[in-house]
């Protein structure tokens, strides 16, 4: 093939990927303008602030009746139905036990939208009650966990997807054309980052938990802390949204975000885990984790590098709270592609830009598009999975591939655990040589709640 020939398939690629990335959202606005020709009894588990975005995107949709909502916090419950009733005219049951949902209402599809360390059992019980699932990232709490989440969503044969919706993103569907039609060149590494700035943390007395939230069952497998926030739910704590940053509960910033573009890395490259992974962390803006019985802090890492190492690349990832600043250009999350034929920034509100090795060049742009007020896609990637169910097909969030992303963030926080390198092996999912690490890929749940086999 000659260069100019080549150089049309490539240009031919871009401009399809480019198509495909309106057509997401043509797909999605003419699935918000007018009923389905079906609705599905759907259920929404978790109905916190996340939660009830996904649900607004499925009541838009109008391809659901909202039949159950299941939530804790009892607040949050009678929020959530009140917009339900406003949107939809639908009154949905309310419960405070997902099981009791399942067995009682029988949803078709079901939104897990709880807190990362309550994504699985949820997540398993509704396939095998023979539900559809949408859930949140990351996958899982552990590998573990996530792992039993694949094979119940294979054995039930089930589709499952999960919420990294930069997949469906314009700008992300037309990067990945760009890079995987030799644009960049040979990809040599990638940087993944979100410097955002913050100050130290100060201990936050423990309270007992208000009377509309029942405090075990939102621990649940995980351990029980004490509560942390104030009695009518304001100022942070663990709950209603600080859960992320306390290790018992999710894995910090790199569980948070981490996913989204390691996840971005995975998919544009066709890659489907690394070989090892190094990182470190530490506290040392908000300082050294407190737990007593009067008062605890958060113990997640305000700063961490992670490395993964794979045949033709390697991949990084940084978050910190000092230098969160002006100092340097562009996004303050995203992801750097270096190639031998130039830099690519990867962005989330400001698209991606390619800076071509050759100064002569001009550079490359495109704008993202993206839906307010959230600033996301989650409409489109909603449309795939209602695709996904009435085609006999796997989403394109599936569960497994989501799985994938999620493992370099749990196997970048043993390795932190533990202060050293670890080797993985993707197929298998087990961590060679080391014994104590492999231990880690799952942890005892609090009874009387089972781990997943």
């Amino acid at each position: 093939m000659t260069a100019h020939t080549a150089s049309r398939c490539s240009r031919r690629r871009f401009l399809r990927s480019a198509a495909l990335g309106a057509a997401a959202l043509s797909t999605s606005r003419s699935a918000r303008s007018a009923p389905s020709a079906s609705t599905f009894r759907t259920a929404l588990i978790g109905c916190g602030w996340w939660g009830n975005n996904i649900l607004r995107e499925a009541m838009a949709a109008r391809a659901s009746r909202i039949v159950g909502l299941c939530d804790v916090d009892r607040r949050a419950l009678e929020a959530t139905a009140e917009r339900v009733r406003a949107a939809t005219g639908d009154e949905p049951r309310r419960y405070t036990d997902f099981r009791e949902l399942l067995e009682r209402e029988r949803p078709e599809i079901v939104i897990v939208a709880t807190p990362d360390h309550w994504h699985a059992l949820p997540t398993i019980a509704a396939v095998r009650a023979g539900a559809h699932v949408f859930v949140e990232k990351p996958v899982g709490h552990t590998i573990g966990e996530g792992r039993a989440m694949v094979r119940a969503a294979r054995e039930a044969d089930r589709v499952v997807q999960v919420g990294t919706h930069r997949r469906i993103s314009p700008h992300n569907i037309s990067v990945r054309e760009f890079i995987r039609s030799g644009r960049l060149g040979s990809l040599g590494m990638v940087r993944t980052f979100i410097p955002y700035g913050g100050g130290p943390e100060r201990p936050r007395p423990n309270v007992e938990p208000p009377a509309w939230l029942d405090w075990d069952f939102w621990c649940g497998p995980a351990p029980r802390r004490p509560f942390n926030s104030a009695p009518d739910g304001s100022g942070g704590g663990i709950h209603p949204r600080g859960f992320r940053q306390y290790l018992d509960y999710a894995n910090g910033t790199l569980g948070d975000w981490g996913v989204h573009w390691l996840d971005q890395v995975l998919w544009i490259t066709d890659e489907r885990a690394p070989k090892t992974v190094m990182s470190v962390g530490g506290r040392p803006v908000k300082g050294p984790p407190v737990l007593t019985e009067k008062e605890q802090t958060s113990d997640a890492p305000d700063h961490q590098v992670a490395i993964w190492e794979f045949d033709r690349f390697t991949v990084s990832w940084e978050h910190r709270l000092f230098a969160g600043n002006r100092a340097e250009k562009g996004e303050s999350v995203g992801c750097y592609f270096y190639g031998t034929e130039g830099t690519l920034h990867l962005g989330w509100r400001s698209g991606w830009v390619f800076y071509p090795a050759d100064p002569k060049q001009p550079e490359i742009r495109e704008e993202a598009r993206l839906r307010k007020p959230d600033h996301q896609n989650i409409a489109e990637l909603w449309a795939d999975f209602l695709g996904a169910i009435r085609e006999g097909r796997r989403p394109l969030c599936d569960i497994e591939e989501i799985h994938r992303a999620t493992n370099m963030c749990l196997l970048a926080m043993i390795s932190m655990r533990l202060r050293r390198s670890l080797r993985w092996e993707g197929d298998a999912e087990q961590i060679v040589g080391d014994d104590e690490a492999q231990r880690l890929l799952k942890r005892d749940y609090r009874a009387p709640w089972v781990y997943p086999a």
